[in-house]
């Protein structure tokens, strides 16, 4: 190390610019593999007393006349193994790339090669240094300036695409993989890295149709991906039939992605993974008992579980056994404390059995869990800048149907597309309403988060008529993202329970904008008709939603209408012909908004 760090302190000429580019690769892969930090001394000390012998019987030759040194004041002096290592790799990217060649004459072929797997190896080595500080971007930035000499090198192509996947650039590394799926058409796993980024984060579920569609049609060439390629195949028409509005198309949709599960398991009969999926989906169509029986097959092979044991608890609850399903998830809290989803789903049980007052300890447990998180993720814990992309902002992980809603999206146990508009449009309305003196630092699912609790919070109040406490749960929400449907569904509804009905159309016209798609929001504004337009004496009556108790996958569903106390129902005016024919219209309307919306933020995604 002394000996390689003497080289390259020297000031060197054009003969041995290649050389010390040698030199430093060498040097940063020493400092990476052989050296800890414990052991580490800067290049300006000392070695520990342990390598002092080793240094001492190294072989040493004397120059004939001493080299000229970089020398000054201000020099800068690497604190630890990683940073030497970054600084030695990045001298020597400088210096690869601005002399490698890019002639594609049949004569220079040998020394493109030859340049091209000395960049690539910087590039590797670059990607373990700044991947162990959890640097993707400044990796994606990178990597991006060996695109201009990567034209038909899968290898490149592919450590650009995963760069992005890891900053949270969803859409540009689509687009990478794509390419990397040209290069290499042979290569189940590249296909099916798109497909995970489009089902997920993106929610692009006909790109994720096509691309698990090239893993199937491979057949035996993709060996053990092929069950994969039928998982990531079934997921995708299990949430076409979320976003399916016609009740035939959402059968439809979901007969095939049992069907196609169910191949899956065919082709894997021990994947815990596929298993779950598979009791999934039966759960979705309502087979509860089905999906009990696959579920504990799944169980067997992975008895600890988050996801095994949240979809049994939720299995539970749609069989109304409530204190079974809270002892699961007793059980799976125990074993994953920082799981926010099962801390949510224990409030709604014990909302149900115990009473607002319990679930209210829950809600005070969380709020101290974020913020033992948060200052977990400010002391460096939790990457502040790389993981701040694409995937985190869209407050959502579609990639399984048993992560609860948040409270952007309660209406649906899944991701629909236009809940990704809807999001990403508070969240561009929120950074231009809060100030910048108070922008939010972190990762964004720990605000999205924190947001759920206060209006979980405020729903437990407002049950107990505690307009006062609500208000102030409001309210935390409201400086968190204040032009958040769900948080101008809780305004609306507070201000119902206050008896300012004006303010409260306002309020549910304000978030019916944002989300089109909003049932609850609906469901609210309709049964509230009697009270806004004064035909509270017509014949027809609103459906009582304190009756409605399926799937407990609403962290914030509303519970009463009318008079919760009394039992009292809200009566709504019966539906004409001209009523019917303004519904259609509006309803035609709002699907136009939420498809020229999501159409319109996917294409800025790819700026």
């Amino acid at each position: 190390m002394r000996e390689l760090r003497e080289v390259l302190r020297t000031v060197e000429t054009k003969a041995t610019q290649n050389f010390k580019v040698m030199a430093a690769k060498h040097l940063a892969g020493v400092l990476l593999h052989s050296l800890s930090e414990e052991c580490y001394w800067s290049p300006l000390s000392h070695p520990l007393p342990e390598f002092m012998s080793k240094e001492e019987n190294s072989f040493i030759t004397q120059a004939l006349r001493k080299p000229q040194l970089y020398e000054g004041d201000n020099l800068h002096c690497p604190k630890d193994n990683i940073e030497e290592a970054l600084l030695l790799l990045l001298i020597s990217e400088s210096m690869a790339t601005r002399d490698v060649v890019l002639s594609r004459a049949p004569e220079q072929e040998e020394d493109r090669a030859v340049s091209l797997r000395n960049a690539a190896a910087i590039y590797d080595l670059l990607s373990i240094t700044l991947g162990r500080r959890g640097q993707y971007v400044m990796l994606s930035e990178c990597l991006e300036r060996a695109m201009k000499f990567a034209f038909g090198e899968f290898h490149l192509w592919y450590q650009v695409a995963l760069s992005m996947v890891a900053c949270g650039k969803s859409s540009y590394a689509v687009s990478l993989l794509r390419e990397c799926v040209k290069l290499r058409p042979s290569d189940p796993t590249v296909p099916l890295m798109a497909a995970k980024l489009c089902i997920g984060s993106l929610h692009w579920l006909k790109e994720a149709q096509c691309f698990a569609m090239m893993v199937i049609q491979l057949g035996e060439e993709a060996g053990e991906f092929l069950s994969k390629g039928y998982l990531a195949l079934g997921l995708t028409y299990s949430l076409q039939a979320t976003d399916a509005t016609l009740k035939s198309k959402q059968d439809e949709l979901h007969r095939k992605a049992l069907q196609t599960l169910e191949r899956a398991q065919q082709l894997a009969p021990d994947d815990p993974q596929v298993i779950l999926y598979v009791s999934l989906q039966l759960a979705l169509v309502r087979q509860i008992s089905s999906a009990m029986e696959q579920l504990q097959e799944a169980l067997k092979v992975c008895k600890d579980d988050a996801n095994a044991l949240h979809l049994l608890a939720l299995l539970f609850s749609a069989q109304k056994h409530y204190q079974h399903a809270l002892d699961v998830i007793n059980m799976a809290i125990t074993e994953y404390p920082e799981n926010f989803n099962l801390m949510f789903t224990k409030v709604k049980l014990e909302q149900i059995l115990k009473g607002p007052e319990e679930a209210l300890v829950t809600c005070r447990q969380m709020l101290r869990l974020w913020q033992t998180l948060y200052s977990f993720s400010q002391l460096g814990g939790l990457e502040k800048d790389g993981s701040l992309g694409e995937g985190l902002t869209l407050k959502k992980q579609s990639g399984m149907h048993l992560t609860l809603p948040d409270a952007h999206d309660a209406d649906s146990g899944s991701q629909r597309a236009s809940s990704i508009a809807a999001s990403r449009l508070e969240e561009a309305m929120s950074e231009l309403t809060v100030p910048s003196s108070v922008l939010k630092q972190g990762p964004m699912q720990l605000w999205t988060t924190l947001e759920q609790i206060w209006l979980q919070a405020a729903e437990l109040f407002m049950e107990q008529q505690h307009l006062k406490e609500a208000g102030f749960c409001i309210q935390e929400a409201v400086g968190l993202f204040p032009t958040s449907h769900s948080v101008l569904y809780m305004r609306g509804r507070l201000a119902e329970m206050k008896g300012s009905l004006e303010e409260a159309k306002q309020l549910y016209k304000e978030a019916l904008t944002v989300n089109p798609d909003g049932v609850r929001i609906m469901h609210s504004l309709y049964t509230g008709a009697s009270h806004f337009c004064g035909l509270s004496r017509c014949g027809a009556q609103a459906p009582d939603a304190q009756a409605q108790r399926p799937w407990l996958t609403d962290p914030a569903a509303p519970r009463h209408v009318g008079s919760s106390r009394t039992g009292a129902r809200t009566r709504v005016p019966r539906i004409g012909r001209r009523t019917r024919n303004h519904c259609a219209t509006r309803e035609a309307l709002m699907k136009f908004l939420k498809n020229y919306l999501a159409n319109y933020l996917n294409k800025a995604s790819l700026l």
